[in-house]
């Protein structure tokens, strides 16, 4: 199966300049809200890809992620927060596997 572009220059672009600008403000901020940050590149990054990726990959895109809240921050119900990401992290890692580990060509 070829591999579909998911992201073109001007998405890419995008990404780049919200994970880099994200990084200057994380220095002011307080630590809770850098993985707010880091999940909210996250949900930029499926929004994009979901149109263009595999039926496989946009079922997972459109699953644990896009449920999980663009403001939720660790700080707040940190171990229902830490569960719900342990969940994001399940997901994809079964994809991942699914699509990448052994035996599979």
């Amino acid at each position: 199966m070829a591999s579909p572009w998911v992201l073109d220059e001007d998405d890419a672009l995008e990404l780049l300049a919200y994970l880099t600008t994200a990084a200057r403000t994380q220095v002011d901020e307080a630590a809770e809200y850098g993985p707010m940050r880091l999940l909210t590149a996250a949900h930029r990054l499926a929004e994009v890809m979901t149109s263009r990726a595999s039926p496989e990959t946009a079922e997972v895109l459109e699953g644990q992620l896009a449920r999980m809240p663009l403001l939720a921050v660790p700080r707040d119900e940190r171990s229902s927060y830490v569960e719900e990401l342990d969940g994001v992290c399940r997901e994809l890692a079964a994809h991942l596997v699914g699509r990448y580990g052994p035996g599979v060509s």
